[in-house]
């Protein structure tokens, strides 16, 4: 370590959102094969949340055990400030996003002014959004790509015992449940792009949202179950996934496939295979090549990134606080440094605006 320090967001204890504390913390020297990136703005995400209170929904001998303090977080955008000799493609002063070590637990250390990330975590940025809408796509967009499109990594599942693999989506018919949050709105403008009918499961305050984002059909579940209308669908997305997640299984023709984003708690395997009915999930993991291939269609607007809100990196608790209440309409950010009115030019639809 340098010595310096850097403002950061840092947990002392496994807890609420009222461990999470605003104070100095070293800042980070690059290694070799890493870019020391300023960050601008920062993208959350459930596995922040899991982190912060411990692991709680694992068995406890799944539980990671970690060093603290540690900083939260793995999805930022920002600058380049250095780059470690032998790492080529990025220079100082390039705009870059990334999802940083994931999965690597406590080790990223997203919420700060400072992070080090390795070349192969990072991407430059897509010029035709900011670093709001840039940090809040990172671990979203690569879970719904990896689950739906590429998988891209060897990564065992240690879930399952085969290897997940995406279906062709071309003609098909695809149910996305919890398609207002941030892999669901992804993963409607993945199904839709790449030729899918598709359905999107949400409470009805979402509908307008997710029929701009391509739905063809919007179910609002606080009306009806959608497992008691929807029928004869190829591919369920269920972006809550757990122990709920088997009551999709009706609504799947034969051949279909049901992909549980979070599968821990899903006991529907003897129903699956009566039905004919595949069931596979995936750990997204950090890839600096797929958000690269990705950021061309962010950079002209082919995907967009929904901002739920905004919250100044000393404000993290808030936006935990906001996270816990759910109902999220796309992605929470903290944001890090001041930002530049103008710049995006698919900006905050929906009458959002800079913080």
């Amino acid at each position: 370590m340098s010595g310096e320090t850097m403002k950061a967001i840092r947990i002392h204890a496994f807890g609420g959102p009222e461990v999470l504390r605003y104070e100095d913390a070293p800042k980070p020297e690059p290694k070799p094969g890493e870019v020391l990136v300023r960050v601008h703005a920062i993208g959350i995400n459930p596995p922040d949340w899991y982190l912060r209170d411990g692991y709680k929904a694992l068995p406890p001998e799944w539980r990671p055990q970690v060093p603290f303090p540690i900083i939260l977080g793995t999805d930022v955008s920002g600058v380049v400030e250095a780059v470690t000799d032998n790492v080529g493609g990025f220079s100082v002063g390039d705009e870059v996003y990334s999802m940083v070590r994931f999965f690597s637990v406590g080790e990223s250390g997203a919420y700060a002014e400072y992070v080090s990330v390795p070349a192969s975590d990072l991407a430059l940025k897509p010029a035709g959004i900011d670093h709001v809408h840039a940090a809040g796509a990172p671990m979203s967009l690569l879970t719904a790509w990896q689950f739906m499109i590429e998988l891209g990594h060897n990564e065992p599942n240690p879930l399952q015992p085969h290897r997940h693999q995406p279906v062709p989506l071309k003609g098909k018919t695809v149910l996305v449940n919890g398609a207002a949050g941030g892999v669901g709105h992804f993963a409607v403008q993945i199904a839709k792009l790449k030729g899918a009918a598709v359905i999107a499961v949400a409470s009805g305050k979402h509908e307008p949202l997710l029929r701009e984002l391509g739905a063809d059909a919007f179910i609002d579940y606080t009306r009806t179950p959608p497992e008691d209308v929807a029928h004869d669908i190829d591919l369920v997305i269920d972006a809550l996934g757990g122990p709920t997640s088997g009551r999709f299984l009706r609504t799947l023709k034969r051949g279909g496939a049901l992909f549980p984003v979070y599968p821990l708690g899903f006991s529907g395997a003897e129903d699956a295979e009566k039905r004919g009915v595949t069931v596979s999930a995936t750990q997204v993991r950090s890839s600096g090549a797929q958000l690269t291939d990705v950021g061309h269609l962010l950079d002209d607007g082919t995907i967009r990134v929904v901002i739920d809100s905004a919250y100044p990196l000393a404000e993290a608790r808030n936006a935990h606080e906001r996270a816990a209440k759910g109902h999220i309409q796309g992605k929470i950010v903290l944001t890090v440094m001041p930002l530049k009115k103008g710049r995006n030019k698919h900006a905050y639809p929906h009458g959002l605006h800079p913080p």
